[in-house]
């Protein structure tokens, strides 16, 4: 059996070799022995159990170090040691941990001339901030664009575009910061930064380009990355984020055979290390099980990402309106965005205004729609635009303006169609042919609803999921949008069970549909409100 001293040096050799895994096994049992490790040893053995996904063992090591690194007056490398430990609990969601280590780290460069680690400090400063709007990161990005003039390292330089590509983004100047952030990426791939600033550099760019609909730099950027996550091995933590990125990627474009296992389990595998992209896949997870009509799962992966740290908004809520209970799926969509900073109520705000019509609220919806809008051509994005486009529609569908919702929706499908967006794509369909049926032209409206079936029928989501999406229009009078679909299935000869199994509803919610329907309508029998809606659907 081998003692300390060569479990040591096969431990380096392993580091010195990338072998990450073998490094962490053998520095770990080289640490159980009575005298432990050295500092430089534990400063590997953090590293190598992190990249790993071993993070309570490598948060214990790096610990470890940072008392050694102090005992031993090696501030500089004392500092680091701190920025880096509050970066990864930062990543893992442990705010005020992280805050923690970051004053540490502050108190200790305070002391120190300026040099590449008060650029580091500056970075988690300007970039925390950054994400969320606060003003108060303008000198931090200042003082971070200084540094990087004085100390133009390939990291210093990095760090500091992707602070100012953040800035210029939420400045609406999407051009420049996209730039920024495309330029701060090329040294991330040519392995000129440490892994774990150069992943939460990947993770930032990922999440910005998500947060503003941008999937084709996403997926520009993570096939680039994927070969960066090869050279640290298959063990690797970011390993598994770039895979999470991939399958959200995979199910926007509609290919779901084998997504929702390796989801599920990619999701499970990054819980303990990196938290929030956990609870992005599980949401991206939730949203799958939701378009394929398994409801129970679906809340059980949007839970998981409420535990995560993920609000599960707008999927949560969109489920909810699609199980028929639209009065909680309104409450849920307004809750969330009254949460949320202005670019991260983008994401909510088509969904908001699905909803809204749903539940009659067109003036909500107006608003809503309005909004989106406004961030689309602010922000111009391909993807805020198409959304806009989808929203207005609905909204002149709702107005009884199918002409206006032509123009709309066909420029929404087009942008689907582009960005390979297949559900996207299928729900504009939908809704192009409702419109269609609005205008009299039976032949188009047949020719979009066909084509909207194939695209739900080679996905495997469920045959009405689309239906859930279509608003109420103006000739449905004063019907909500759930209790139009109820009649139209009704007024096609549908009993309440078959009824409840289309919509996902119970036979005793049919019931009560129908009877409100009775009531705004002014008629007594099924058979009255079937006509009825014959003549007022058109």
């Amino acid at each position: 059996m081998p003692d300390r001293d060569q479990l040591v040096v096969a431990g380096r050799r392993a580091y010195d070799a990338a072998d990450w895994a073998s490094a962490h096994d053998l520095l770990s049992r080289a640490r159980a022995e009575d005298d432990g490790l050295g500092v430089d040893d534990l400063v590997m053995l953090a590293r190598s159990g992190w990249l790993v996904g071993r993070v309570p063992e490598s948060l214990s090591a790096a610990e470890a170090a940072f008392r050694g690194l102090c005992d031993a007056g090696r501030m500089d490398e004392a500092a680091m040691n701190a920025l880096q430990l509050s970066m990864l609990w930062y990543t893992r969601g442990d705010m005020a941990v992280g805050a923690a280590w970051l004053n540490r780290a502050r108190r200790l460069l305070a002391d120190l001339p300026d040099g590449p680690p008060h650029a580091y400090l500056a970075y988690i400063e300007a970039a925390a901030e950054a994400m969320e709007g606060i003003e108060s990161a303008q000198p931090h990005i200042a003082r971070l664009a200084d540094l990087a003039r004085r100390f133009p390292t390939p990291s210093v330089q990095a760090l500091n575009l992707v602070v100012a590509g953040l800035d210029n983004l939420r400045a609406g100047d999407t051009a420049r910061g996209f730039a920024q952030l495309d330029e701060a990426m090329l040294p991330v791939l040519a392995n000129e930064l440490p892994a774990e600033w150069a992943g939460d550099i990947y993770c930032t760019v990922m999440h910005v380009c998500h947060q503003l609909a941008e999937y084709r730099r996403m997926d520009e950027w993570t096939r680039a990355t994927e070969n960066w996550c090869r050279t640290l091995g298959s063990d690797a933590i970011y390993a598994g984020i770039c895979r999470v990125h991939r399958l959200e990627l995979r199910s926007a474009r509609g290919d779901w055979d084998d997504v929702e296992t390796h989801l599920s389990r990619v999701s499970m595998d990054l819980a303990g290390g990196n938290p929030w992209i956990a609870g992005e896949g599980f949401y991206q997870l939730g949203e799958l099980r939701r378009l394929r009509g398994a409801a129970a799962a679906a809340r059980e992966a949007f839970a998981q990402a409420r535990e995560s740290g993920i609000d599960p908004q707008p999927g949560e809520a969109l489920l909810a309106l699609q199980t028929g209970d639209g009065a909680a799926a309104w409450m849920a969509i307004r809750a969330a965005l009254a949460s949320r900073g202005p670019m991260a109520r983008v994401r909510l705000l088509r969904a908001g205004v699905e909803i809204a019509l749903s539940q009659g609220q067109v003036a909500d919806a107006r608003d809503l729609a309005a909004e989106l809008r406004a961030a689309a051509d602010e922000y111009r994005s391909p993807g805020f635009r198409a959304w806009a486009d989808h929203a207005e529609g609905m909204l002149a569908l709702a107005d009884g303006d199918a002409r206006r919702a032509l123009a709309a929706l066909r420029q929404a499908e087009d942008a689907f169609r582009r960005q390979r967006q297949a559900f996207e794509h299928a729900r504009v369909l939908a809704l192009l042919a409702r419109a269609h049926e609005v205008l009299g032209d039976r032949i188009a409206a047949a020719g979009a609803q066909s084509a909207a079936d194939e695209i739900v029928q080679r996905l495997g989501a469920h045959p009405d999921a689309v239906r859930t999406a279509v608003p109420v229009a103006a000739s449905t009078g004063p019907l909500t949008a759930r209790e139009a679909e109820v009649l139209a299935l009704v007024a096609e000869g549908a009993s309440n069970r078959q009824v409840a199994d289309a919509l996902f509803l119970s036979e005793k919610t049919v019931g009560r549909h129908l009877a409100n329907i009775y009531a705004k309508i002014g008629v007594g029998s099924r058979t009255a409100a079937a006509s009825w809606w014959r003549e007022n659907s058109r």
